[in-house]
């Protein structure tokens, strides 16, 4: 039998495979966002092992903390990959920016217009006083409204962030389901975050939420320097390895790397018995390379343990 769409419950107990994609800009003309709309729609057909679309909330912030959202609502975006034969869909919103009265509306008039899962995000600087609630207080707001129609709630982690694993045990015990890692390069950092916040958990009798990790295709500096704007750590020695071997071929140095990483923090979980849910989230970062993501999406619908029919 051939793979098949999983709900995301089920998804997120065994190796969840998510796409990120880059929403279209606020103010794209109509033919390029149905253009790019149409090409992400084609990738989601051709990988059935895929478990959801992941559509992010990108916005920029003044020295105040006021954002500049640089694409439109996430939620319109995320409805044109309803039906039943669609991966589940996972909207992000950054929390920071809503008082809790606005945070719960928005929330509210999500779950209403179909949309069951979220990932909630903070603010940009620790430095801001934002009028929004944390991260942990908004889980704790919304995780009951989410739960209530069998939706998820999670949010982000940053593996190389001091003291990670202990936000992460805070926001698993307000009721995240699931985190999202910032993107990686390097698996030092992630392969010690899950392994402490394993162990944190199970000191407090908790289960784990699960943990995707998040990577993208690099093809050039100009990809390199915005993964840097999104708040990646990449090393010296990452750096250079994808630039190398992406030489005469945009983006396979990445996917190599992405795949090495995986496997060196899967190995690095199992051997210490650890029982958090692994799984990836594939981030397209640049609209100019929409084909080398559907190749590290591949990469990973490939490597990961199928999805089978009765399973």
């Amino acid at each position: 039998m051939g793979a098949v769409r999983r709900r995301l419950s089920d998804a997120l107990a065994e190796d969840p495979l998510f796409f990120e994609p880059v929403p279209p800009p606020a103010r794209a003309s109509p033919s390029l966002a149905d253009g790019r709309l149409a090409a992400v729609q084609a990738l989601v057909r051709d990988v059935p092992r895929l478990d959801a679309i992941n559509v992010p909330e990108l916005a920029d912030e003044n020295h105040e903390g006021r954002p500049y959202y640089r694409t439109g609502d996430p939620r319109a975006y995320a409805r044109q990959f309803g039906g039943p034969d669609g991966p589940e869909r996972v909207v992000n919103k950054i929390v920071a920016h809503l008082d809790l009265p606005a945070l719960e509306r928005w929330v509210r008039e999500t779950l209403e217009g179909g949309l069951h899962h979220l990932v909630l995000v903070g603010g940009s600087s620790r430095f801001i006083p934002y009028p929004g609630p944390s991260v942990t207080e908004a889980t704790r707001l919304a995780g009951p409204m989410v739960a209530a129609v069998g939706g998820r709630v999670g949010s982000v982690a940053i593996p190389q962030r001091t003291g990670e694993a202990h936000r992460m045990l805070l926001k698993t015990r307000a009721g995240a389901s699931f985190f999202t890692t910032q993107l990686v390069f390097d698996a030092t950092a992630v392969k010690h975050l899950l392994v402490e916040y394993d162990q944190l958990c199970r000191r407090a009798n908790l289960p784990p939420a699960a943990v995707l990790v998040s990577f993208a295709p690099l093809a050039d500096e100009a990809d390199l320097d915005f993964a840097r704007w999104f708040g990646a750590d990449i090393p010296e020695g990452a750096e250079r390895s994808i630039l190398e071997a992406s030489e005469g071929n945009a983006g396979r140095g990445s996917t190599d790397r992405a795949l090495e990483i995986w496997e060196e923090v899967r190995r690095a979980l199992q051997d210490a018995d650890g029982a958090v849910s692994l799984g990836v989230n594939v981030e397209q970062i640049s609209a100019r390379h929409l084909d080398h993501a559907a190749d590290l999406l591949r990469g990973f619908a490939r490597r990961l343990r199928p999805v089978r029919s009765g399973a």
